[in-house]
């Protein structure tokens, strides 16, 4: 690889060129990393929701053309100045947030919000310069998320990188740099349950499975799965669900139904759809007294949603999360141990694999609804 460092290399990524259409593959110049920046080599990339809602450009301000991505494994190609916690060949997931070790929420033990790396969905350049590393025929190519994952090398800000044990498997834990900590970390790191207790999980996609296999992890003795597709009844089981419920069965609102289940209400929720109305559920349906509720769905901007402050008084206890509140740099690489020590298991949720040239199947699999996570092998 040194071969390569301090100059542009040349390689294929899969770029967006349009909203909704399909990912070219193209050759694009990949630039070296300036002062705190790291350029990887991405050896597999996944789909993530995120990737497609930005690709469809709905309800955002669109930005094209862009390389997509932000789950994935890679190995460090070179570095920038400043540079002093990484070096070429090591073992890395970038991260779509980052944590700058600097600032006052990543000094905080409870914040993983950093001032200067957090999550930025309209930037599509550098940090440090306000540039791109990308580029075709003297033309910008924009970044994503900070971290570009669908071109076999990229340029990260290197707050944003994790070094994880050099043993793991990266066609495996690539997926643990988004929404499986994501799941995961809400219900381990702030609904805290003990062992014994009842957790409800809201929405059973990737992220909601995660936060139920959270629950399993934590020793839960009751994993009530709510989700309106019945088809992902069984598929939970694999993640410690012990109950399934469909709100379409029933003519009351889901949480009296959980109330009723659980003799006054779950000990904990994990609402992981992002719909105003399972938010309120998922709050209303734990008990009193020690209930605690975890948002982690992303609502609409706009979206607004009322309870009765009576159930707060009561001692219901509501919270909000991102990203698991795990630190990026600090925490992942716990979390890849986690796996390593195989008390948490990452292959449920690889449901497909494609090579890189076939990355619109990908996005297929995931508008029809089929599957959880697609790895794509770069092969670079």
């Amino acid at each position: 690889m040194s071969s390569t460092t301090g100059n542009i290399i040349r390689c294929k990524a899969a770029v967006a060129r349009e909203a909704g259409k399909p990912l070219v593959i193209e050759e694009v110049e990949v630039a070296p990393p300036q002062k705190m920046e790291v350029r990887l080599k991405i050896l597999f990339t996944s789909l993530c929701h995120t990737d497609v809602y930005f690709w469809e450009a709905k309800g955002q301000n669109p930005l094209f053309p862009r390389i997509l991505g932000h789950e994935a494994g890679g190995i460090v190609e070179s570095v920038g100045e400043g540079v002093t916690e990484l070096k070429p060949g090591d073992k890395v997931l970038p991260v779509f947030t980052g944590e700058c070790g600097e600032c006052r929420h990543c000094k905080s033990e409870e914040s993983n919000m950093c001032d200067l790396l957090r999550i930025n969905t309209d930037r599509g350049t550098m940090i440090n310069d306000g540039k791109t590393r990308f580029s075709k025929d003297g033309q910008p190519i924009y970044h994503f998320l900070g971290t570009s994952t669908f071109s076999e090398y990229t340029v990260v800000h290197s707050g944003c990188v994790a070094k994880i044990n050099p043993d793991a498997p990266l066609d495996k834990v690539c997926v643990l740099s988004c929404g499986i900590s994501t799941g995961m970390g809400a219900t381990l790191n702030v609904a805290k349950p003990k062992e014994g207790m009842s957790v409800a999980i809201f929405g059973l996609g990737a992220v909601g499975l995660a936060a139920a296999e959270g629950a399993r992890i934590a020793g839960a003795s009751r994993i009530i799965g709510i989700d309106l597709n019945p088809n992902r009844a069984e598929e939970a089981k694999k993640f410690g669900v012990t109950e399934f419920v469909n709100p379409k069965d029933h003519d009351k609102p889901i949480q009296e139904v959980i109330a009723e289940m659980t003799d006054g209400g779950v000990d904990r929720s994990v609402e992981c759809t992002g719909n105003v109305k399972a938010m309120i559920s998922a709050f209303e349906c734990v008990h009193d007294g020690w209930g605690v509720a975890v948002l982690v769905g992303v609502p609409n901007k706009d979206d607004e949603f009322k309870t009765l402050p009576i159930h707060l008084l009561n001692e219901r206890t509501l919270k909000g999360t991102f990203f698991g509140n795990y630190k990026p740099r600090t925490d992942i690489p716990g979390v890849v141990e986690k796996y390593m020590k195989k008390e948490l298991e990452v292959e449920k949720f690889i449901t497909h694999q494609v090579e890189f040239s076939e990355i619109n199947k990908a996005f297929e699999y995931m508008l029809k609804g089929e599957g959880l996570r697609c790895i794509i092998r770069m092969g670079a």
